[in-house]
């Protein structure tokens, strides 16, 4: 099992903070998010502006780093201005 666990303003579409999957083989953090579809709309959006920072097992990742079973993978949203990074694109 590998848990996602959403940090700041991050949520589910459900308002959770928190939710765990079984991935049948090691795939990538980014690859993770998208598999989880509509509960992480969200997130895939953010991550696809490089508006989330990603740690697996509590050390520094990236969306190409491989998650394996019994991992925990924390995300957070950042815009690199120090904000919350939820704000839309203007460029």
């Amino acid at each position: 099992m590998v848990t996602i666990t959403l940090m700041g303003d991050l949520e589910t579409i459900d308002g959770e903070r928190s939710l765990a999957c079984e991935p049948d083989v090691p795939l990538s953090v980014k690859q993770l998010i998208k598999q989880q579809g509509r509960t992480l709309r969200q997130v895939t959006r953010l991550l696809r502006e490089n508006k989330v920072m990603v740690t697996v097992n509590q050390r520094v990742a990236s969306e190409d780093t491989q998650v394996h079973d019994g991992d925990e993978v924390s995300l957070v949203a950042h815009d690199g201005m120090g904000t919350k990074g939820l704000g839309p694109s203007f460029y």
